[in-house]
């Protein structure tokens, strides 16, 4: 009779952390955003990588930068619509707060890159970029599905390789490409599927 009431206790105990932890969950990145941004990573690699494309270090430069502002774009306006017309949401700047978390490595990813470019270090730029998106994935891994945790670990590794692979040059679209495209179509199959499940 008492191990009934202690499993009946415990199965309570465990239900009443599953809702803590489900409203702690942050449903504003867009898990349709981040694939679409995976997509457009791997098409600005075959632009990048086409014939016709300067295989110069600034051309490469301006096109990752687009990649880059139109990706931000779709993630961070599919962020605001959340915030503004989700009626579970009610506009409270307290729910961005994991949006902030993830502020400090992207940061850092802009001095990275900052510092590389006025050194002419082009090369590590993008296992730098790959390293520190595996952190901000990291450091969301409390509020967003668990599985979060392997794209940061493979941002991480990825990253790592391309930092420590001889003779990786910047003007070769395809690591960046084909790594971001994987990552972020499998960080937003999670996203998605996470939410179709609730």
């Amino acid at each position: 009779m008492l191990a009934h009431h202690i499993h009946h206790a415990l199965a309570q105990v465990q239900e009443l952390q599953a809702r803590i932890l489900e409203k702690q969950r942050f449903k504003g990145y867009s898990g349709r955003a981040r694939a679409l941004s995976g997509t457009l990573a791997l098409l600005g690699a075959i632009a990048m990588g086409s014939s016709t494309y300067p295989a110069t270090t600034t051309a490469h430069l301006a096109g990752w930068g687009a990649v880059f502002v139109i990706a931000f774009l779709l993630n961070y306006g599919a962020l605001m619509y959340w915030f503004l017309f989700d009626p579970g949401v009610n506009r409270d700047w307290r729910r961005l707060k994991p949006v902030a978390d993830v502020a400090p490595p992207l940061v850092v990813g802009g001095v990275f890159t900052l510092a590389l470019v006025l050194r002419e270090h082009h090369d590590y730029l993008v296992g730098t970029w790959m390293c520190l998106f595996g952190l901000a994935n990291l450091a969301s891994r409390h509020v967003l599905p668990r599985a979060i945790c392997w794209v940061g670990l493979f941002y991480l590794l990825t990253g790592a390789g391309c930092l420590l692979w001889p003779n990786l040059t910047f003007i070769n679209p395809w690591p960046m490409g084909l790594i971001f495209f994987i990552g972020e179509w499998t960080g937003g199959l999670i996203l998605h599927f996470d939410g179709t499940r609730k």
